[in-house]
């Protein structure tokens, strides 16, 4: 059991709603001091980039 990496649809779950989740918090950050405009597409980029880079890292 120490052993098991998991069922990988569970990971890939997680790590799509925990990157979500990052990274709106951290785009609405940006909105908030102004650097900025909310949109779908930097979400959807954002959100796909941190979940590449969070694959590879853990790897």
């Amino acid at each position: 059991m120490a052993r098991s990496r998991g069922d990988p649809r569970v990971l890939f779950v997680i790590n799509f709603l925990l990157s979500a989740a990052f990274c709106y918090i951290v785009l609405q950050g940006l909105v908030f001091i102004g650097a900025t405009e909310f949109s779908l597409t930097m979400f959807a980029g954002g959100t796909i980039v941190l979940m590449v880079l969070t694959h590879l890292v853990t790897r």
